[in-house]
Parts: structure tokens; C-alpha cells; sequence
């Protein structure tokens, strides 16, 4: 089996909003066997010229249908309005 990988980079715009939606996001991945694998701010851009995002999380999935099934349940998709608010955010998946 394949494991997988979201890897979300942030920019925070409002983060009281950040906050509320983070304290949501660990129950939306329970029912999905994903685990929280780090969740951090960037230290140095080592080489390249521009990344705008100073944040990154990476959240470990069993498979790719596990992050699929995340990602359109009711309870994910309940909080991505509220996720618009508080940051700008790129999700991006990966296949291990």
C-alpha cells in the first residue's frame, strides 16, 4: 500500500480565524486514519529566489483514496470556508 502526504503551505491573514479552524481540522482527520506529522515556520529560504508562504503543515495519509475522501467529506469541506478566511493556502498531495 502507497502511503500518502497533504502538505499544506500558509499564509495567515486573520489569526484568531487560523486558530478556530486548526482546533477543527485533527476531528475531520480521525475518521480517515491521518495523523499530523508536523506543523512548523519556515526557518531560512535556502535556495530559490521567492516563497511566499512562511508556514507548511504535512499531515500523513494511509493511501491517496484516504486523502480524496478527506478532503470532499462534509466535515472537511464544513471548514473550508472559514480556512478562506483566516489564510491563503496551497494543499498539495503526494504519493510515497
Amino acid at each position: 500500500m502507497t502511503k500518502a502526504y497533504v502538505i499544506g503551505h500558509i499564509a495567515v491573514k486573520d489569526a484568531e480565524k487560523w486558530a478556530e479552524y486548526r482546533n477543527q481540522v485533527p476531528q475531520t482527520l480521525a475518521p480517515w486514519g491521518a495523523e499530523l506529522v508536523f506543523r512548523g515556520q519556515r526557518a531560512a529560504l535556502l535556495d530559490g529566489e521567492h516563497h511566499p508562504y512562511p508556514d507548511v503543515v504535512v499531515i500523513a495519509f494511509p493511501d491517496l483514496d484516504a486523502v480524496s475522501g478527506w478532503y470532499a467529506s462534509a466535515a472537511y469541506q464544513a471548514l473550508v470556508p472559514l480556512r478562506e478566511q483566516a489564510a491563503d493556502v496551497v494543499l498539495l498531495s503526494y504519493a510515497s
